[in-house]
């Protein structure tokens, strides 16, 4: 008996193997992912036993992994944005959060594997409504298309090999400087990279003085934000004037991740 129940202990505590549903014919290539699948969590990995995403089952929506809770700061420069857009679906962590703590705001999402797309009613993300459309397409071609447009852009997108060119060139940087609104901001993971040649493109196109940089402490990721116009007019992050300005739940659910960035600001 004892050793039974230890099999099914184990069984609920280990994240299993689950293969991921293929892809409809024809809607091209892309690496396979893996799914590993237990009791408190979902994951979604590629390489190496990496999780590139992470699900709460019992709480799809909450941000678990700290540089997609950093990306979501992007919220202290624009409170209330109308559109969000986003290069990399994964999981959908940051989608889900958008669409349950963000409701007046529209998301749009450009994912480039057929087969991460097929997981989508596995990590729980919303389907297609009025506040959401996730597109199969090309990243770099679908900032190009949003010109003058996005309140935030959030940049996640990488394949085995890490950030594909097409993300990281001078003129995709330039594309994402030009769809954002006047005083928009952009957001982007770098990890594992050459993260200071990304730097110093975004410098290039945004200006020297409108790009910072955030390493996360628990993670080999650093988060990089550039942005338009002088968010902070006064230079300082003033968090309880901001955090009136946005809903509620966004608030609460970020206010550690607010805090330290209000920190960092000051401080850098």
């Amino acid at each position: 008996m004892a050793d039974r129940r230890a099999g099914w202990w184990n069984r609920w505590r280990r994240p299993e193997p689950v293969a991921a549903p293929a892809a409809q014919d024809g809607d091209g290539g892309g690496r396979q992912p893996l799914v590993r699948r237990g009791w408190r969590y979902t994951e979604l990995q590629f390489t190496g036993g990496v999780s590139q995403s992470r699900m709460r089952n019992f709480r799809p929506d909450q941000l678990l992994i700290d540089y997609t809770r950093t990306m979501m700061g992007s919220l202290l420069f624009r409170p209330r944005p109308a559109l969000v857009a986003m290069v990399g679906l994964g999981g959908g962590s940051q989608v889900k959060f958008c669409h349950r703590h963000l409701p007046d705001t529209r998301v749009e999402v450009a994912e480039n594997n057929p087969h991460v797309l097929a997981l989508r009613r596995t990590f729980r993300i919303p389907r297609d409504d009025a506040r959401l459309q996730v597109l199969l397409a090309d990243g770099a071609q679908f900032v190009r298309e949003r010109r003058g447009r996005c309140d935030i852009l959030l940049v996640d997108g990488y394949d085995e090999t890490g950030i594909p060119a097409a993300l990281s060139s001078q003129r995709f940087y330039d594309d994402c400087r030009d769809a954002l609104v006047p005083g928009g901001v952009m957001a982007g993971n770098l990890y594992a990279t050459d993260y200071a040649a990304h730097v110093k493109k975004l410098q290039r196109s945004f200006g020297r003085g409108r790009v910072w940089m955030l390493e996360e402490k628990r993670q080999s990721n650093r988060v990089v934000f550039a942005w338009t116009g002088d968010p902070f007019p006064d230079g300082r992050i003033d968090l309880p004037a901001i955090a009136a300005r946005m809903p509620r739940g966004a608030a609460r659910e970020l206010a550690g991740v607010f805090a330290t960035m209000a920190q960092a600001w000051h401080t850098r």
